[in-house]
């Protein structure tokens, strides 16, 4: 089985490239191989690799900056997943898509499930919802699996950001009143061998659809922050702040130029029910991470 990885240097795609390592023969690009906002060269892509399956993490995901390159991030998110589904469904394979709960209003109380409308508010949420829809209707054989707050040792994100912040400043304040699950790249990229496998399993066309994959629990970007702090003293990090002193603000205390979802949690019973995954605890997941980061540091 021949797996298109795209965005094989982006957090989830890194993981990717090693957890699918022996379901097949990996094929990973990155927008050096391959511009996804360019239609041409996606188009070249396909043809060259013929694959038996697509998997697809990348995407325009710097939020602000979309509300600016609207054209850069509609073609990324949008204009490039409804070519690649339409490669699926033209040869009747797979196509793992990975959107985000920027989907929705984040108005709602409780977690969000697959079914809720969406509502997004921002370019970027706006383009990933073009990109699902494309998705869901041109290939019949495809996972859609939304996720948010995501971290890994590869690449840039708040957990990585928090760490640099704790070594540098004796004092912080981050925002309390923004809750969702902090969900590593790890645990994502394990969750899509797994349903890899089962795909391949008599009766799986009964599996496909649209899935919540992020880690157990829930917690508010400040309660992160703090936990982030925590467990880089317990593994014999640098840090100048404790994380008791971590001051909580509210979001309009720290104005963005687009507003985050307040409620980005995602209910993820379906997932858990349909396919064997593990769904580990945000906190195991953020103390797995910065373990690594700790080694890799006392390497060098």
């Amino acid at each position: 089985m021949k797996i298109l990885v795209t965005g094989k240097n982006g957090q989830v795609g890194h993981e990717l490239m090693r957890s699918l390592a022996h379901l097949g023969q990996l094929v990973g690009v990155d927008v050096k191989e391959c511009d996804l906002a360019q239609s041409a060269a996606i188009d070249a892509l396909l043809e060259r690799v013929k694959p038996d399956i697509i998997v697809n993490p990348a995407a325009y995901t710097e939020v602000d900056k979309a509300e600016s390159q609207p054209t850069i991030a509609h073609a990324v998110n949008a204009q490039a997943p409804k070519l690649l589904a339409r490669y699926a469904a033209r040869h009747n394979i797979p196509i793992i898509h990975f959107s985000t709960d920027y989907v929705f209003d984040g108005k709602k109380e409780g977690p969000y499930v697959e079914d809720d409308e969406a509502n997004p508010k921002s370019v970027y949420g706006k383009t990933k919802w073009l990109g699902e829809e494309s998705v869901r209707k041109l290939a019949a054989k495809h996972i859609i699996i939304r996720t948010s707050w995501v971290f890994g040792s590869h690449g840039v994100n708040f957990l990585k950001t928090m760490l640099k912040l704790a070594s540098e400043r004796d004092k912080l304040s981050v925002v309390s009143d923004q809750f969702g699950a902090p969900t590593s790249a790890r645990l994502l990229a394990d969750a899509v061998a797994q349903i890899v496998t089962e795909l391949g399993e008599p009766g799986s066309y009964r599996k496909y659809g649209t899935y919540n994959v992020a880690a157990r629990g829930e917690t508010s970007w400040h309660g992160y922050a703090q936990v982030v702090v925590e467990k880089a003293i317990k593994h014999g990090m640098a840090v100048k702040i404790n994380p008791k002193e971590i001051k909580p603000i509210s979001s309009k205390e720290y104005p963005m130029l687009t507003p985050r979802p307040a409620n980005s949690r995602l209910d993820t019973t379906k997932v858990s029910t349909v396919f064997s995954v593990s769904l580990h605890k945000w906190q195991d997941e953020v103390e797995k991470v910065i373990q690594e980061i700790a080694k890799e540091k006392v390497a060098t």
